[in-house]
C-alpha cells in the first residue's frame, strides 16, 4: 500500500467504543504514546478493526485535530 501522507506510526489498537454512527478506536504506539482516533462504524467494519490488532495510524497534515484533555 502506497500513501502520499508521511505520517505513518505503527500501533496496537487498546479499544473500540461504537456509538451511532462514528467509532472511537484508541491505540498504543511502541514507545508508550497513545493516538485515538474517531472514523466511521462501517470503517471499523469495513477493516475489522478489533482490539489488539496492529494498525496503521496515518496522520494528513490538513486533517489534525487537537483537543485540551
Amino acid at each position: 500500500m502506497r500513501l502520499s501522507a508521511r505520517n505513518q506510526l505503527r500501533a496496537r489498537v487498546t479499544s473500540v467504543t461504537h456509538g451511532d454512527v462514528l467509532s472511537t478506536v484508541k491505540t498504543i504506539l511502541a514507545d508508550g504514546q497513545r493516538i485515538t482516533a474517531v472514523i466511521t462504524k462501517e470503517s471499523v467494519s469495513d477493516l475489522d478493526i478489533a482490539p489488539d490488532d496492529e494498525v496503521l495510524v496515518v496522520i494528513k497534515s490538513t486533517e489534525v485535530m487537537l483537543a485540551k484533555p
